[in-house]
């Protein structure tokens, strides 16, 4: 078999030099670039030769895998995967796939309004230099884990060299990968690249499908330059030819031009060098009828069908601003939906079938106005020419080894040929739509269609129809798309003469211009070679374009925790005033004259009597809450992820995150990341800290955590909040679940926890959490308050060193309760909200929001709203003597009673107004 490289190989003397499989993977043609006379044209990249879907993805998630393999799962989670433009894009994409963890960018060439560039490089040997990175987050590189740098070949390191200088200037970090489907660097350009990584301080790995190197002749770039001007003299000689042979319609001679002398090879041999196939060479590539509607066809030459596949709203189109791991589990959901709906359109055009055998299908429209191709093009065999669009439908030739589509060879039934053809950088989204439509196909009709892909492109490439030569044909067409630098040509080789009986043609909106419907645009040229093209536009992705994302907020600067043990997704209201009397904002809560998040009440300052009793009740509780604390970590580390991101809702759940974080550490040496987010009631979670936790974690890993479950309000607030951001479990992880409203717990027992017994002095000095239309706009996290005044009564770390000393002496206790937990029923009964509803009713109450059940929540009735009773299960011991004393300190009865699930219920005086008087209630002035 002829190697794709040999012409360019025996004319300007390149080669290859490598590993075996490089001629496999590459073959050689020759650019119209005043920089580079060789272009590397891969078989697996999907750009210049059509190649199957599958191996153009599989190669790209396979390096991936191997990135992931190098890196390690903690480090895959914190990298960001950048392709180049336009080439690498969708290989880049493939790499991101392969190692799953990691969100994905790609340079671009296309500015966008309104979106600020965060960088740009050169590419130093293209015809096109400046790349943009746009990512829709900012701080999408502000990381500081590994950054993975896809292209399709490494053959200096000069791109490389000058994206990494011009990030790590602004984003450094310690790692970089360089990943390429082939490594053909010089020994000069590798050791040029080490030197730099030893200068910049950082490790620069490097992975590839082959490695070699690329031999230049002296002078090869004049040789090719010349060697470009005379083929393309030719190809204008041609195009004079055809347009004087023309028949009494107009219509230009499909044959090829004859009377052309052969070039002599590179030692005087006339070798059969041949003019691109109908003069494709020339600028305006070969001619051809227009492409009409969907309704009617133009001559026989072709029919356009438009297909609307279903894009999911929202879900980018690529790379450009950005793809993250939830963006890809969208897509992978609509792909067979979207594939059956292009495989329908191919189905009503006749183009495929769906039943029968792979020799029974249907002739496609235009077949028999192509059929008397079919002649010259058998006679044209014997000297290597194949005519433009001379493939006729329903046939095929004995091998599919030669990229540019060869040559027929014998009549033969054959499988159906369909080409998607991507559009410059919109590469990804094709590509995936080609490898599924091809099954689809598959599990209609196995064996009777093949799907091929590629992509238009800017790069202008001397196309050479001989076996021996990578570029066998170019289309020639107008940039349709407004581009920036201004219009010009673009190109898609191999296109022409391959036979294929249909193109599915995806481009973004942005291009769906009428360029592109116009005569000589791409769809009129691509219906010079087709029976059929089908256009398929996907919604160009217009970014949110908004201020910078917050950065978490960490201590000592808010909070008194350690930095490291939680970054705080709010903005610091400290110098705002939002306390309020606690019977001022009952009134307004229940009058419905504000919101209970819009004001912060007093903060309770704890008397000694009660100070001392939150000392005894930690020492007394210290072992069964490491106890429980041991339990959730190890049931989320074995059933939600083994890298999990803990999320703590502020403020109740953040001390239990920290002491998950330390449970993991502690047994298993893991440092796992912990945030805390605002949820409030009614008005959902703060969906700027998802959007920031959304890039940059997988959403997959986030484990939302709370202190514990009352009846149930909150499990369900966040499980409706979540329904708008996708990848986001909504099961909370708690310590204690006395309602059963959660599967993931370290107890159900409703027992005190100490935390609940204070306010912002257990909790890092942080208050409620506020959100309020003044302060905090639709960029903003929500806010909160720190309380630095407070600095002297702090026992959060108290409360945390002391329940953590604990952790080696109930080991045993946690792997036995893990093991039992993990073979029980724990799904939710929601026997707390069963037993609110039933107390409201029982007690004339009629609002579950007025009861509070557990002892967690019953603390707070006490400490922040203005109580009305307390009911107390009977016998109810040690763990509600603080709640006793605060009862006792408001003057609020305290009722015990039978049958009760929990330990205590707190009731919020119903219809409160300022008026009213009595403890008990009796004596409430109606509203």
């Amino acid at each position: 078999m002829t190697w794709s490289g040999q012409w360019v190989a025996d004319r300007l003397g390149v080669g290859l030099e490598g590993d075996p499989e490089l001629t496999s993977l590459l073959g050689l043609a020759v650019r119209r670039n005043k920089k580079r006379a060789h272009l590397l044209v891969s078989h697996v990249l999907g750009k210049h030769v059509p190649a199957a879907p599958s191996a153009v993805y599989g190669s790209g998630v396979g390096l991936g895998r191997r990135v992931r393999d190098l890196l390690g799962d903690e480090d895959a989670a914190r990298a960001v995967v950048l392709g180049y433009a336009e080439t690498a894009t969708g290989l880049g994409h493939a790499v991101a796939d392969g190692l799953a963890l990691a969100p994905y960018l790609h340079s671009t060439r296309r500015p966008v309004a309104g979106v600020r560039p965060v960088g740009g490089f050169e590419e130093e040997h293209s015809h096109a230099t400046s790349h943009l990175l746009l990512p829709e987050d900012p701080e999408l590189l502000a990381g500081d884990g590994p950054l993975v740098l896809v292209d399709d070949e490494f053959s200096t390191g000069r791109t490389v060299l000058n994206t990494i200088t011009t990030l790590h200037a602004n984003f450094p970090r310690e790692r970089y990968v360089v990943v390429a489907l082939v490594d053909m660097r010089s020994a000069a350009d590798r050791a040029h690249l080490d030197d730099f990584a030893t200068g910049l301080g950082a490790r620069v790995d490097l992975v590839a499908l082959a490695s070699g190197t690329v031999s230049l002749p002296e002078g090869v770039l004049e040789r090719g330059q010349e060697l470009v001007a005379r083929h393309e003299a030719l190809a204008a000689l041609a195009e004079r030819g055809a347009a004087g042979d023309r028949d009494a319609s107009g219509r230009e001679d499909d044959r090829s031009p004859a009377g052309i002398p052969d070039l002599a090879g590179p030692e005087g041999s006339r070798d059969g060098d041949r003019v691109p196939a109908g003069g494709a060479a020339a600028p305006g590539g070969a001619g051809g009828g227009p492409v009409v509607a969907a309704d009617g066809s133009s001559g026989g030459v072709a029919r356009l069908t438009r297909v609307d596949v279903g894009w999911p709203e929202g879900l980018p189109d690529g790379g450009r601003h950005g793809f993250t791991p939830g963006h890809r589990a969208r897509l992978e959901a609509a792909l067979p939906g979207m594939a059956a709906r292009v495989a329908d359109a191919l189905a009503a055009a006749g183009v495929v079938a769906t039943g029968g055998d792979a020799s029974g299908e249907p002739p496609v429209p235009g077949t028999a106005a192509r059929a008397a191709n079919a002649a010259a093009t058998a006679g044209a065999a014997s000297t290597g020419v194949t005519t433009p669009g001379a493939a006729p439908t329903g046939l095929t030739t004995g091998t599919d080894a030669t990229p540019g589509g060869p040559t027929v060879t014998g009549a033969r039934p054959a499988r159906r040929r369909v080409l998607v053809l991507g559009s410059e950088e919109l590469m990804y989204a094709p590509l995936r739509l080609a490898a599924a439509l091809q099954d689809v196909l598959q599990e209609t009709r196995p064996g009777a269609t093949d799907v091929r892909f590629s992509t238009t492109t800017r790069s202008p490439v001397l196309p050479v129809d001989d076996p021996g030569y990578a570029i066998r044909t170019r289309i020639a067409f107008p940039a349709h798309d407004d581009p920036a630098d201004g219009p010009g040509e673009r190109y898609a080789y191999n296109v022409a003469g391959a036979g294929f009986d249909a193109v599915v043609a995806v481009v973004d909106s942005a291009a769906d211009t009428p360029g592109l419907h116009a005569p000589g645009g791409l769809l009129d040229r691509l219906g010079a070679h087709t029976g059929h093209v089908v256009l398929v536009a996907v919604p160009s992705y217009a970014p949110e374009v908004h201020t910078p994302m917050p950065e978490p907020l960490r201590g000592p600067a808010f909070s008194s925790y350690d930095p490291a043990d939680v970054g705080w997704l709010l903005q610091d209201l400290s110098d705002v005033s939002l306390e309020a009397p606690t019977e001022e904002r009952e009134e307004a809560i229940q009058s419905g004259g504000a919101h209970y998040a819009e004001s912060l009440p007093v903060e309770y300052q704890p008397s000694a009597d009660y100070q001392a009793l939150f000392h005894a009740a930690l020492d007394a509780s210290a072992a069964r809450m490491a106890r429980a604390v041991g339990v959730v970590t190890e049931t989320v580390l074995a059933e939600r992820s083994p890298r999990p991101v803990l999320v703590s809702l502020a403020r109740a759940g953040t001390p239990v995150g920290v002491l998950m974080r330390r449970w993991a550490r502690h047994a298993h040496g893991l440092d796992l990341p912990h945030y805390a987010v605002s949820i409030v009631r009614g008005r959902g979670i703060d969906p700027v800290a998802l959007r920031w936790l959304a890039a940059h974690h997988d959403p997959a890993d986030v484990v939302f955590v709370d202190g514990w479950t009352g009846k149930g309000a909150i499990t369900r607030e966040l499980a409706e909040a979540l329904r708008g951001f996708d990848g986001f479990d909504p099961r909370i992880a708690v310590l204690a679940d006395p309602g059963h409203c959660v599967d993931t717990y370290g107890t159900r027992d409703d027992f005190l926890i100490p935390s609940a017994c204070l306010n912002s002095t257990v909790s890092g000095l942080i208050s409620r959490t506020v959100l309020r239309a003044d302060l905090v706009g639709p960029h903003d996290f929500h806010g909160a308050k720190f309380y630095r005044e407070l600095a002297a009564a702090d026992v959060s770390l108290a409360f945390l060193d002391t329940v953590a000393a604990r952790f080696a002496e109930v080991e045993e206790d946690v792997a036995a309760d893990v093991k039992e937990l993990a073979a029980a029923d724990r799904a939710p009964t929601w026997e707390g909200w069963a037993a609110v509803e039933r107390i409201s009713e029982e007690y004339g109450i009629h609002d579950v929001n007025l009861v509070k059940p557990g002892v967690g929540e019953t603390t707070r009735v006490l400490l922040r709203r203005v109580p009305w009773k307390i009911l107390a299960q009977r016998g109810a011991g040690a763990d509600l003597d603080h709640v006793r004393l605060l009862a006792e300190q408001r003057g609020v009865p305290v009722e015990e009673v039978d049958g009760l699930p929990y330990s205590c219920v707190g009731l919020i005086h119903p219809r409160y107004t300022r008026g009213a008087t009595g403890a008990d209630g009796k004596a409430v002035t109606a509203p």
